[in-house]
This record gives C-alpha cells, sequence and structure tokens, in this order.
C-alpha cells in the first residue's frame, strides 16, 4: 500500500509503455527525471537568487499526489532514475510521503534509482527516514569550508549544520556527493581545500560553472570561473586521470591520484555536454523543460487538472521530448540579461 491512493501505475501505463523509452528527435534516450517538489528554499544562495524572492503561491504547485502521479507516468515510459530537488525539496510539508510513495517503483524494478538533491540544512533529522524509504544518494551543496563565506553566499546559512546533516547522511548508510559551485570572487583559491575535504571523508565531490538564470542582485561576469582553468591549476600539483564513471547527469569524472577520490565538472559554458543529454526536469508547477539552457515548456498541470488521463499526459510528455532542443544557448556577459528568465530553484536543480 502507499501512502494515497497514487492513480498511475504499471499497469494503467502498460500501453503507453509499450511504445519503448522515450527518445527525442535526436536519438536520445530520456532515462532520468529531476522533479522539483517545491521552489522555496531556507537559503538565498547569492548565485541562484534574489535575497528577497517571491515565491509560488500554494494553488499554483503541484500536490504531493499529483507530482506522484506525473512521476509515476514518466517511470511507466520508461525513466529509470529520479531525482528529487526544488528550491530544497526537504522543506516541502510531506515530502517523506512522497518519498514513501515514489519507493513502489524500486521495490516493483520499474525504477533503478531514488535520488535527492538538498542543500543540507534538514538532513540532519531526515537522513535516517530518506535511507529508511529508499533513497541511497544525496548529493549537499557546499561552496567553502569558511563559516563567514558559507553564510554570505547563503545569506545566513550555518555551515555546522550543513555539515552536520552531512555526517548524518553517511551515518544513515546514504553516499554523499558534494556539489560545490566555482565562483572566481569568493572560493577559487579553496577549491583545492574543499576538494580535500570531501575525498578525506569518502565523498566525491563536483565542481559546477555559475549559470546564467535568472536575475539575481550581481553581475554573475565577475564570479564566472571557467573550469577548464581549474583543472589546468589542479594538474600543477595533483595527477587527475578521466574515468568512463556517470551517475546519470552532465558531470565528467576524473580520480584524483593524491586524495584517492573522484572530482566531476558539469561545464555548462566552457565545454557543454548537449550531446549526451538524458535528463528532463519537472517544475514543481507540472511544466516539462526538456533543457536547462532553452525557454521550452510543455504544461502538464492543466491536463492534469482538466482530468487528462494517463495515456494522454504519456502523450503529452512524449510530444515535449521529441521537441527537445540540440543544446542551451548558455552565455554569460556583462550586462546582458538571463540566458533563461527563470531562476534555478523554480526549474529544479
Amino acid at each position: 500500500m502507499t501512502p494515497y491512493d497514487a492513480p498511475a501505475t504499471q499497469a494503467t501505463l502498460a500501453p503507453a509503455a509499450g511504445r519503448g523509452p522515450l527518445t527525442d528527435g535526436l536519438g536520445r534516450k530520456v532515462r532520468y527525471l529531476r522533479l522539483s517538489v517545491t521552489d522555496r528554499c531556507d537559503l538565498r544562495c547569492v548565485y541562484c537568487m534574489a535575497e528577497h524572492m517571491r515565491f509560488l503561491p500554494k494553488a499554483e504547485v503541484l500536490t504531493l499526489e499529483e507530482l506522484d502521479r506525473v512521476a509515476s507516468v514518466f517511470v511507466g515510459l520508461g525513466v529509470r532514475k529520479l531525482r528529487l530537488t526544488g528550491g530544497e525539496p526537504l522543506v516541502r510539508k510531506g515530502v517523506l510521503t512522497l518519498v514513501e510513495s515514489l519507493s513502489r517503483h524500486l521495490k516493483s524494478g520499474a525504477l533503478d534509482e531514488l535520488a535527492l538533491t538538498t542543500n543540507g540544512t534538514r538532513l540532519a533529522a531526515l537522513a535516517p527516514d530518506l535511507a529508511r524509504l529508499g533513497v541511497r544518494r544525496v548529493n549537499v551543496s557546499m561552496d567553502t569550508l569558511r563559516p563567514d563565506l558559507f553564510a554570505r553566499l547563503t545569506r545566513g546559512g550555518d555551515l555546522g549544520q550543513v555539515q552536520g546533516g552531512i555526517e548524518a547522511a553517511a551515518a544513515a548508510g546514504l553516499e554523499v556527493k558534494i556539489n560545490a559551485v566555482a565562483l572566481a570572487r569568493d572560493n577559487a583559491v579553496e577549491i583545492p581545500a574543499v576538494i580535500a575535504w570531501a575525498h578525506a571523508r569518502g565523498f566525491a565531490i563536483t565542481l559546477i560553472e555559475t549559470m546564467p538564470m535568472g536575475e539575481i542582485d550581481e553581475d554573475r561576469t565577475d564570479q564566472f570561473l571557467s573550469l577548464a582553468q581549474v583543472r589546468s591549476d589542479l594538474e600543477s600539483f595533483w595527477t587527475l586521470r578521466d574515468v568512463a564513471a556517470t551517475t546519470g547527469g552532465p558531470a565528467r569524472y576524473v580520480e584524483v591520484a593524491e586524495t584517492g577520490g573522484r572530482l566531476g565538472f558539469i561545464t555548462p559554458l566552457s565545454h557543454n555536454f548537449c550531446e549526451s543529454c538524458n535528463r528532463v526536469r519537472l517544475t514543481c508547477t507540472g511544466t516539462l523543460h526538456t533543457c536547462l539552457g532553452q525557454e521550452d515548456a510543455t504544461d502538464l498541470r492543466a491536463a492534469l487538472r482538466a482530468g487528462a488521463s494517463d495515456a494522454e499526459l504519456a502523450g503529452l510528455i512524449g510530444e515535449g521530448i521529441g521537441a527537445k532542443p540540440r543544446g542551451h544557448d548558455f552565455r554569460i556577459e556583462r550586462g546582458a540579461a538571463p540566458s533563461v528568465s527563470r531562476h534555478m530553484s523554480a526549474t529544479g536543480g
């Protein structure tokens, strides 16, 4: 039994699933859905959102039952990996109920992985339940080891609280990966120390270039740091070996011989990763985005609330994915508007 009566089942989606895996117009198979459960967050990271954000009215956000149903349609269409995102997913009231319901697809074998991206502030309390309900991997955002800088970058966040959450996640048996956004003015000189901190604890870490999404309170141009340059700098004192490992996302990984750990690079500007993209995003409002860096959108909420059947939802999803763009148009130019107007917190990380 699921915590509530979720209408989408593998049985009801059998005819749609029979069409085979979701494939876009370029032949890329979509097996990975990033599902945003809320646009809200308890931090205000300076590169992600404005300090005084206006969040969505509750009526515009999908209910937990609606999120479950749409995600289950995707699973019925061949999606094998599901990642819950936000905003900060763990601030969504009842999120564990959603996790418990979605875990039925792990038990049935229809889903390979149910993962989570989080800022870590609520992991200390929720990590044991997440592990019990079938989550095996969490990505945690942590850009610095300096409490003062962390507080400034997050506009009030507590680094100790986040690190306590990371420790709780590891203790609960969750595989932890650290995500760190590379910022030219703030943490560039500290990147090797953050990598070493993660590897010393057995965690992989991924570095991410800042992305031009949504209006924020500063010009991102001054903060952009090419990870090609970061890699070159790291190779002046570490041995980096390319590895074929993947977690299904856009990162390209290396192993650092001196630390024994794995390091990923997500480079949407200096080297895009579009040719092998297998991911789509569903916002908490039910909008399907097939490309992070384009304004493409398919409205599933309207159909859902108009009484669409699972087969009709599957048809809309297929049409949206069929039109998935070849790649994004991310660029950072001084004084230019962001490449896309929506914030990452609204899109889903």
